[in-house]
């Protein structure tokens, strides 16, 4: 059977598999909340009852507080969309008849290159295994204060920096530009993740995903900064510790997504 395929926005909805994806990142998402969604995306712009919801999700004969349970359904698929009732993006509600999806939706379809299951890139949620969060919680706050530990470090010792960039034989202006602008950006976005990982922030994943392509981008840059040690480190140990780093970007990601999973 092929695989039916909703898009809209930076969302991906596959019918088949049963799952929404945000960025080819998988939304966990229970499976009341998903039949709502596909009920919507079968029929965008069009007013779906509550009626209709209702004999979708529970067969006749099945006794349960309807109101109650579609109102939770309709909340955790606005949480998992990041949509809210006062200011919808997706989901609109008509007051008194049902909900109606707004936003453009992409014609059912088959992927473009099919994907053999449990080959990808990237690890997703299914294949991470699980730890207690409280562990999980102070490994990223530990990733947090290790990061800001290698700016404010850097910050701090600009002068012996300006000097191994001269005795290396690049260019000290710009290489001290590039230090100064990429701890200034990282720095507020180590705070805020900090405090979403402390404060367990709604829809932390969904935030990290869009902030992990340009954060992969300075962690890549700032994977070097053992060698800003070089006056007290030899070459060797620095190329390690370096290369170690350069996996602690995709480290945390993992543990990203095993921290917002939910079961």
């Amino acid at each position: 059977m092929s695989a039916r395929i909703f898009r809209f926005g930076p969302f991906e909805v596959d019918q088949t598999a049963g799952e929404l994806r945000k960025h080819g990142i998988r939304i966990k998402l229970h499976s009341q909340p998903f039949e709502v969604l596909t009920v919507m995306l079968e029929r965008p712009a069009e007013i779906v009852t509550r009626d209709e919801l209702r004999r979708r999700l529970w067969s006749d004969g099945t006794f349960v507080d309807f109101d109650h349970g579609l109102n939770t359904a309709v909340n955790k698929l606005r949480d998992a969309l990041g949509d809210s009732a006062a200011t919808p993006k997706f989901i609109e509600t008509v007051p008194g008849k049902g909900y109606r999806f707004i936003a453009p939706v992409a014609a059912p379809s088959s992927p473009a290159v099919p994907v053999e299951p449990g080959v990808s890139i990237l690890t997703t949620s299914d294949e991470l295994p699980t730890a207690p969060r409280a562990r999980i919680r102070w490994l990223l706050l530990g990733i947090q204060a290790m990061y800001l530990g290698f700016y404010l470090g850097a910050l701090g010792n600009l002068a012996e920096i300006h000097d191994i960039f001269l005795e290396s034989g690049l260019s000290p202006s710009t290489m001290m530009t590039v230090l100064v602008a990429t701890a200034a950006v990282s720095i507020p976005v180590r705070l805020f993740l900090g405090a979403a990982t402390a404060f367990d922030f709604a829809q932390f994943g969904a935030k990290f995903a869009r902030l992990f392509p340009a954060l992969l981008g300075l962690d890549l840059i700032w994977a070097a900064s053992p060698f800003l040690l070089i006056h007290h480190i030899n070459a060797g140990i620095a190329l390690g510790l370096t290369a170690a780093l350069i996996y602690v970007p995709f480290a945390q990601r993992s543990l990203v997504l095993m921290y917002t999973r939910r079961s």
